[in-house]
């Protein structure tokens, strides 16, 4: 069994900060890129930063300058700090990770259940 599990989400007003965290636990042989993904009511799941084992990272463009996404020596824990938050930064924001499982040969996509982010005054 492989388990992303979330936490740090909140309540906070606009111009705050939060870290969220994800940590990846389980029967792990392996873990490639992680990253974070949000999803508003009403709206399409989207990418929001990822980041690779080369430490190769991707954000998207409504979150360039305020958030900051990062992992452990280990690897196996990703972090997002989220600065100048902004009302439309409100979402569900969950954690994502490409892990090969002892059982598996190859990688599967895994994800967290979700943690909640509302920026609000």
């Amino acid at each position: 069994q492989v388990q992303l599990v979330e936490s740090g989400g909140g309540l906070v007003q606009p111009g705050g900060s939060l870290r969220l965290s994800c940590a990846a636990s389980g029967s792990i042989f392996s873990i490639g890129a992680m990253g974070w993904y949000r999803q508003a009511p009403g709206k399409e799941r989207e990418l929001v930063a990822t980041m690779t084992t080369g430490d190769s990272i991707n954000y998207a463009d409504s979150v360039k300058g305020r958030f900051t996404i990062s992992r452990d020596g280990g690897k196996n824990t990703v972090y997002l700090q989220m600065n100048s938050l902004m009302p439309e930064d409100t979402a569900v924001y969950s954690c994502h990770g490409q892990i090969r499982p002892y059982w598996h040969s190859v990688f599967h996509d895994y994800w967290g259940p979700g943690t909640q982010v509302t920026v609000s005054s």
